[in-house]
């Protein structure tokens, strides 16, 4: 008889999953709080576009559905930064002009990849059903299904409790997964922390022009930096930008002070000057659209004896600034796999494995996400930052193999964050030293012209 796996969650990486267990020969049974994407139930104002780069499309090369994916993906092949002036930079994210990363609409994306994990005859989805606990010990799922499944909603009359139990449950539930609270109250010493930043964001729309066509440059991720505070906006296949401000929640210049037309379109109008003719929508967008909040979690172990895992961002949610949160989770699904068919006869090993591999990368991703909000809003718009960037290409360009720009590891290969993070800090501290060398050699050499 198959091994049983409950997955609780059925968003990006949870579809994922559930495609990789079936392709195993594993018997899955996948369950979701929310109704099928598929029927246009996709909650708007909340979701920050995807950046789907090499480590996600690695993964979903493993189903044979990476292309089936990148056709409704449009490359983003740098950072288009805006001034206040209006005046435009753009820096590539690579040399090569061969490397770029995709944006993608989460609904395009999900529905790829549940429809994928359908595919296989042992995998069941299971919609409007919401994990209220689960019994770790025997692996037993405790559910509140929303009457009929594809209902949007129902009666408290229609609802039904379901125990579903498996000989193992995965967490795919995400940053705030009930699986997870669940090992939290029964699991002795779990460790567990959350950290919010100041900021929260906002997502707002530029609409595609009258014929259909894009307003900005297609292929980039547009930045407007503003030292504190941010906005960005991504593609979409619609000829339309995704857009999202970034800002603090309380403040002189804040969400919780600008609340009405007259502070919100003066706002807009300094910062981003040439953004506004682009967002007619703005105000109304801006009024009705939620804050979102911006948190970064850490917990461990991620799993209980041979019972129950963690995986994606119900064990390691960071923010978005990376755009590795959706591939750190695919990663995720990748390396739970390998572990799984290393150890088929000795699940908790294979567990335990996948937990040891993965913590410390996902670790040195939160920091660097964290770093690299600092960088886009603060750092993006200056000279200084500007060459840096020119100095890692040709660097790379010189030393092809041996010296390889930070972002490049993180984005363009599969090298573990971890090891792409020390190999980074060891690239700097040598290419600090050389300049400090070069420039007291240049200084002595014009002292000894200078004495002659």
């Amino acid at each position: 008889m198959a091994t049983k796996f409950v997955l609780i969650g059925s968003g990006l990486a949870g579809g994922l999953l559930a495609a990789y267990l079936g392709r195993r020969g594993y018997d899955v049974d996948l369950y979701e709080r929310r109704a099928d994407p598929r029927e246009g139930n996709i909650v708007g104002g909340r979701s920050i576009n995807l950046a789907l780069s090499t480590r996600g499309i690695y993964a979903l090369e493993q189903l044979g559905i990476a292309d089936e994916v990148l056709r409704h993906a449009i490359p983003m092949r740098g950072r288009m930064i805006h001034d206040k002036s209006g005046a435009l930079h753009f820096s590539p994210y690579d040399r090569d002009p061969n490397k770029f990363i995709n944006s993608i609409g989460r609904a395009a994306l999900n529905t790829t990849v549940i429809e994928a994990a359908q595919r296989y005859p042992s995998v069941r989805v299971h919609f409007n059903h919401r994990c209220t606990d689960v019994d770790l010990d025997s692996a037993t799922a405790k559910l509140v299904s929303s009457g009929a499944e594809g209902a949007v909603s129902a009666a408290d009359s229609d609802r039904q409790i379901i125990k579903a139990r498996a000989d193992a449950i995965v967490g795919v539930d995400g940053a705030f997964s009930a699986v997870r609270q669940s090992m939290q109250k029964k699991i002795s010493g779990f460790e567990y922390d959350e950290s919010y930043l100041a900021h929260g964001y906002k997502e707002l729309t530029i609409p595609p022009a009258p014929d259909g066509s894009w307003r900005m440059e297609k292929e980039a991720l547009h930045i407007w930096p503003r030292k504190s505070f941010m906005m960005i906006a991504l593609p979409n296949p619609d000829g339309s930008f995704t857009c999202t401000l970034f800002w603090e929640f309380e403040g002189p210049r804040s969400f919780a002070s600008t609340k009405t037309d007259d502070q919100i379109r003066p706002f807009f109008e300094e910062e981003f000057p040439d953004a506004v003719p682009l967002m007619p929508s703005l105000l109304d967008e801006f009024k009705t659209n939620p804050t979102g909040s911006l948190v970064t979690i850490r917990c461990a172990p991620w799993f209980y004896k041979d019972k129950i895992a963690l995986v994606g961002d119900a064990a390691h949610a960071v923010v978005p600034f990376y755009g590795q949160g959706m591939n750190a989770a695919f990663e995720d699904c990748v390396v739970l796999d390998k572990c799984l068919a290393e150890f088929p006869e000795d699940r908790q090993r294979a567990f335990a494995d996948y937990f040891a591999r993965r913590k410390e990368n996902t670790e040195a991703l939160a920091n660097l996400a964290v770093q690299n909000f600092i960088e886009m809003r603060d750092k993006t718009a200056s000279k200084a930052f500007r060459a840096k960037k020119k100095l890692d290409h040709l660097l790379e360009g010189v030393l092809p193999g041996i010296y390889l720009p930070l972002y490049t590891m993180v984005t363009f290969t599969r090298i573990p964050y971890s090891a792409g993070a020390r190999r980074a800090r060891l690239q700097n501290r040598i290419v600090y030293a050389g300049l400090a060398v070069l420039l007291l050699l240049t200084a002595f050499a014009a002292i000894r012209l200078i004495s002659r």
